[in-house]
């Protein structure tokens, strides 16, 4: 079964954490010391994809050029 949910990592002490919402842990019955198997993917920004551009080339060129690149007219 594969169940999907957004959630923030949050720190835990010197560790870090995710928390399982209240409505799927009720919806999916989940119990302490169930087992699970997490598939973690980051959300995607251009600024993460690309890093921060120093470019002179306006927004709007940049635009043109990224859905011209990637076929989105």
């Amino acid at each position: 079964m594969v169940i999907q949910t957004k959630t923030k990592i949050r720190e835990w002490g010197n560790s870090f954490g995710i928390v399982i919402p209240r409505e799927l842990v009720i919806k999916e019955g989940f119990r302490v010391d169930d087992s699970v198997t997490i598939s973690i993917e980051r959300n995607q920004t251009l600024e993460n994809f690309f890093g921060k551009l120093k470019s002179k080339m306006d927004t709007q060129k940049m635009k043109d050029e990224s859905r011209r690149i990637w076929k989105m007219d």
